[in-house]
Order: C-alpha cells, then sequence, then structure tokens
C-alpha cells in the first residue's frame, strides 16, 4: 500500500513514518519541508498521486481556540478535497480521548471540529481518539521558560507515542472503521507529577506551580474525562520506563 502521513514530520506523524515503512508499505511524507503546505494546498495533488490512504496527524502549537480552528479546518478542508480528487480509499484522524467531554477547552473544540469534518467528508474514515502523550508533561513545561513553571492538574493515562504511530499504521492498512476503540497507556498520572519527575531527569531546578483550568474544564481534567470511557487496545510503555529512555 501507499500511504501518505500527513503531519509526517512531527512528534507522531515520525514514528508513523517508520511503522508503515516497517510493515512493508510505502510512506509519503507529507509536510511543509516536503513541499506541501496544508494550510494552502500547494503541492498536496502531487504528494497524493497513487496514494490508498492518508493518515492526519498533524498538529497546531497555538492552544488558542480561533487558531486551532482555523488551523485544523483549513488544512481537514484541503486534506480531504485532495483525498477525493486522488481516489483516496481510507482517510484515518489522530485525535484525543476526552475531546467531547472537556467543555470551554480551545483546542479541544477545534480537534472536535477537525473530527466533524472528517465525518461529513465522502472518503472513507477511521478516527482514533489517543490520551496524552509522554511527552506531554515536557511541552507543558517548555510552553514557559524561565525559573517558573505553571503546570496543569490534569489526570490522565500517557501513552507512548511511538506506540501510537504504530496503531495508527495498523489502522491504516485496514479498512475504515469509523470510530476505532480508544488508545491509550498501561498507568494512570497526574501531569502535574510527571512534570516534577521530568524536571528531576533533566537535572532542571524550577519553581513548579500547579494550576487548574477554571470551571468545568477544570474539574473534567481533574477527574475522569480524560480517561478512556471503555475498554480497548493499550499501549505497554509507561511513563517511568519512557522517562528513563529519554533520559538515558
Amino acid at each position: 500500500m501507499r500511504i501518505a502521513v500527513a503531519g509526517g514530520t512531527g512528534v507522531v506523524g515520525r514514528h508513523v513514518v517508520d511503522a508503515v515503512t516497517a510493515a512493508g508499505h510505502e510512506a509519503v511524507t507529507v509536510a511543509r519541508s516536503r513541499g506541501v503546505d496544508l494550510l494552502t494546498g500547494a503541492g498536496l495533488d502531487a504528494a497524493l498521486a497513487g496514494v490508498d490512504t492518508v493518515v492526519d496527524a498533524t498538529n497546531v502549537r497555538s492552544i488558542r481556540e480561533k487558531t486551532a480552528v482555523e488551523f485544523f479546518a483549513a488544512a481537514g478542508r484541503n486534506l480531504l478535497a485532495a483525498e477525493e480528487k486522488a481516489g483516496v480509499g481510507h482517510h484515518v484522524t489522530l485525535s484525543i480521548v476526552g475531546v467531547d467531554r472537556i467543555p470551554g477547552y480551545g483546542y479541544y473544540r477545534a480537534k472536535l471540529r477537525q473530527e466533524e469534518l472528517v465525518r461529513s467528508g465522502r472518503v472513507p474514515w477511521t478516527v482514533l481518539r489517543a490520551t496524552q502523550f509522554h511527552e506531554f508533561a515536557g511541552q507543558m513545561l517548555d510552553q514557559v521558560p524561565g525559573p517558573v513553571a505553571p503546570v496543569p492538574r490534569m489526570h490522565v493515562q500517557p501513552v507512548a507515542a511511538r506506540e501510537v504511530a504504530g496503531r495508527l499504521a495498523e489502522v491504516a492498512s485496514g479498512p475504515a472503521q469509523r470510530m476505532a476503540p480508544e488508545f491509550a497507556g498501561p498507568k494512570e498520572e497526574e501531569v502535574v507529577d510527571m512534570a516534577r519527575r521530568l524536571l528531576r531527569a533533566r537535572g532542571r531546578r524550577r519553581w513548579l506551580v500547579p494550576f487548574t483550568f477554571p470551571g468545568a474544564a477544570g474539574a473534567a481534567m481533574t477527574g475522569d474525562a480524560l480517561l478512556p470511557d471503555g475498554p480497548g487496545p493499550r499501549g505497554t510503555q509507561t511513563f517511568q520506563e519512557w522517562l528513563g529512555e529519554a533520559a538515558g
């Protein structure tokens, strides 16, 4: 199979490219560095020529709702239109566990908009929702440089990005499933504790300041809203194991 990976140079996307190749398929990396601009559609037609399946592992760094919605809406429309034109038979989108259970959080609204575009499109689709990656705590720490590190209180079940990528590659090589079983890591964690352990592993000293998002969003994030709500496939690498690998 010829499988295109949108966002194929990102945290998950680069692992999807590796997993697709390891499974014996041909991987096509769709990224700006490869001459493809999802926001304008430039280069998409050429990139998707002869492609059987597209995996959308794109992301935007901003958590501002307006910025995130504009990105996922433009990228999603352009990608799906190019897929339909190229005769792509399966579109796979990576989304987030609990994205529909966190009210009022702009980035999650943007991801829901992305899912809505996929559902309403003409290309057969699968949405795979995964929990936060092990890299998530580091991403929170890196958002605000300096001696003070504000970190949100969130109850999560983190999973290795590499294992999510493997699951995406597996899904991409099969028929469309619509909503696939949610994919999560093996153990529940608190993001604040993950951040503390990551700082220790990095040998960094920062004043960690936990905070809770206001209102219903904060209550949902500190509760069970970000955990899988049913049985499904699970990754095997714990955050502690990943931490040892990342710090090694």
